[in-house]
């Protein structure tokens, strides 16, 4: 694989995202891509890959599409091709894009790989512990959303089109994306960082709620 079609790749990217939401902008990408080569290291995988899923596996987030799904992998179809990628490569990245999202938790996958396995996982640890956190209340504060009200209990049960429209408070996000993600993960590197995290929204949920009640 040419390093120079990462370059190119990355370049892409980052003009692609200059005025992307905090959560899903050029340094969501550039983390999801150094977990992935965190997580590589222990599988066998195609590398080349793995690397342009990770990298253009957000180029166009459906949320902020309209929830137009088609785009993401039509933008990065549109960009292999022109790079002069082999078709191979192109419909196995296509299709890591088409697959990595959580969607509720409720879609059967019509995809599977390795290769998807590690850019999957690299993508939710993103959405786990600290930085995890920090993404759902910017992406809170970005829809005007509330941050909690004990009167709005978390679904549990949604559909695909419930969880892609719902307008529930930052905290109910915990419990119907977050917290599940650890017990989702694929690859065993990925199994342990996520336990590591999880832990840490655990606390900070028991520190929310003191807080909120004034017990702290």
């Amino acid at each position: 694989m040419s390093q120079d079609l990462i370059s190119k790749t990355i370049t892409f990217v980052k003009e692609k995202l200059a005025n992307a939401e905090g959560g899903h902008d050029w340094f969501h990408i550039e983390r999801v891509y150094k977990n992935t080569l965190l997580i590589a290291k222990e599988e066998e995988c195609d590398l080349t890959v793995v690397k342009l899923g990770a990298l253009l596996h957000d180029i166009a987030d459906s949320k902020f599409h309209d929830g137009d799904e088609t785009i993401g992998p039509k933008t990065a179809r549109l960009f292999l091709e022109k790079e002069n990628v082999d078709e191979e490569t192109i419909i196995h990245v296509v299709n890591i894009i088409e697959n990595i999202s959580f969607k509720g938790g409720k879609v059967d996958p019509n995809f599977s790989s390795k290769e998807l396995d590690i850019v999957q996982d690299a993508d939710r640890l993103d959405a786990i512990g600290a930085i995890g956190i920090a993404r759902a209340f910017n992406y809170g504060g970005f829809k005007n959303r509330g941050m909690y009200d004990p009167q709005i209990a978390p679904n549990l049960n949604m559909t695909k089109e419930e969880y892609k429209n719902s307008q529930a408070p930052t905290i109910n996000h915990f419990y119907e994306k977050l917290l599940l993600l650890k017990d989702k993960m694929n690859t065993v590197s990925g199994k342990k960082i996520a336990e590591e995290r999880h832990r840490y929204m655990e606390g900070f949920l028991s520190q929310f709620y003191a807080e909120w009640e004034g017990e702290k």
